[in-house]
């Protein structure tokens, strides 16, 4: 489970619950990756559910519709967004599309790239070729921009070839065919065969299915893929809009074991017992076990410390 309520510099904490009872950690610190011809995605959510969010409420016109107008929360957003990931994209640019269009859901509208200044004129307010969706299939558009960025080099999970960020505010309707084609991609990633695409699905709203984020994003910690070189492979992220305080947390996960962010450190557990040391510098990424009953831990270094809850990730 990915806990909600994260201390910083903590970018991510999940916890897995092994048979024997002890806890798997699996953390990063919060930092910015250096990033080097890296292409930038955004895919917004072109479902009915999400009209409220663009502003439309339905209304024709008249006195109700002046009373029923509401703002539209998705293009500040968007062009926040894109804003910030141009300044790390190899051309300057975002690529933009709407998926979940047309009745079934299965169609992706696509917008164009925008750098940070083009994105400011560009109206934010849905699907306008295609029909707004009655369902929410996740396949399509993860084909779009696994075939957009096809050609990159295929360095192993070393260097990602494109950061793609998914905005729904629903259930997945097709997850089970996304995770078949994710873990066969992630092979072929593992075989370079394929580029490394990391995605992150960003939930909005009160009916999105955080079990099913969750399901996405654990699917490859869970089976250990690893790439030549023994890097994990871990394809998915997900976060809630309504936990993400910076938006330095798309890069949550573009961190690696090999990044070394601080001396030398230890994990404690509540009861002050060493469960690991980093007597040769504290990684970005770090896992490690607590024993069974533990409700935190504390990262200790030289000249302070960060200790954790992890009660929330026990139920």
């Amino acid at each position: 489970m990915q806990l909600s309520n994260v201390v910083e510099p903590f970018g991510e904490v999940n916890v897995f619950k092994q048979s024997s009872g002890d806890l798997k950690i699996v953390a990063t610190i919060l930092t910015i990756p250096d990033l080097e011809g890296v292409r930038m995605g955004l895919a917004l959510d072109g479902s009915a559910s999400m009209k409220k969010m663009y502003g439309i409420s339905g209304v024709v016109g008249g006195v109700f519709g002046a009373a029923a107008s509401i703002p539209n929360v998705v293009e500040p957003v968007t062009r926040t967004m894109i804003n910030y990931l141009a300044n790390f994209s190899s051309n300057g640019k975002v690529d933009l599309i709407y998926w979940a269009c047309s009745p079934d859901g299965s169609q992706v509208e696509v917008v164009g790239e925008f750098d940070s200044q083009q994105i400011q004129t560009i109206s934010i307010i849905g699907p306008k070729k295609l029909p707004w969706g009655r369902g929410t299939k996740l396949l399509p558009p993860l084909q779009y921009f696994t075939e957009k960025f096809k050609d990159a080099p295929a360095l192993g999970v070393k260097q990602p070839a494109a950061l793609c960020v998914f905005v729904t505010d629903g259930i997945i309707e097709d997850l089970e065919n996304v995770k078949q084609y994710c873990w066969q991609y992630g092979q072929e990633i593992a075989n370079q065969k394929k580029p490394f695409l990391k995605l992150l699905l960003l939930g909005v709203g009160d009916e999105v299915d955080a079990g099913q984020m969750e399901e996405l994003d654990n699917m490859f910690e869970e089976k250990g893929l690893k790439d030549s070189s023994g890097q994990s492979i871990d394809i998915w992220d997900h976060q809630l809009a309504s936990d993400m305080n910076k938006l330095e947390q798309v890069f949550k996960e573009l961190v690696s074991e090999e990044t070394i962010v601080i001396g030398s450190g230890r994990i404690l557990d509540k009861s002050g017992k060493v469960c690991q040391e980093y007597a040769d510098g504290v990684p970005a990424l770090l896992r490690f076990f607590l024993p069974s009953g533990s409700t935190a831990f504390t990262l200790e270094f030289p000249g302070g410390s960060i200790t954790q809850d992890i009660s929330e990730g026990l139920s």
